[in-house]
């Protein structure tokens, strides 16, 4: 919900490489994936779409590492969390099937 201007001013430069509506997505997709990681594990209902939302929130961090590498920022921050959803990712697997 904010504004792509305060983002940038609060350090997240890399909103400066893309559309409001992108980063808009961006973050839409990041918390409809923590959603996914909670609820169907936590209700029991569809327990498959807790590892499909990892391998989501992985991919969205993979993309993060990109941009960061591209723009020659630290990417340790971004590589540490695309490790934690692979491992969330292959984690879910296991425990679903």
């Amino acid at each position: 919900m904010t504004p792509k201007a305060a983002l940038a001013e609060r350090g997240m430069a890399w909103t400066e490489d893309f559309s409001a509506g992108a980063v808009k997505t961006f973050a839409a997709l990041e918390v409809v994936g923590a959603i996914g990681l909670i609820l169907p594990l936590a209700t029991g209902i569809a327990p498959i779409l807790t590892p499909l939302a990892a391998t989501g929130i992985a991919i969205i961090m993979i993309g993060a590492v990109v941009v960061h590498l591209r723009r020659h920022e630290p990417a340790a921050p971004a590589i540490v969390l695309a490790v934690l959803a692979v491992a969330s990712a292959v984690l879910g697997y296991l425990v679903v099937l």
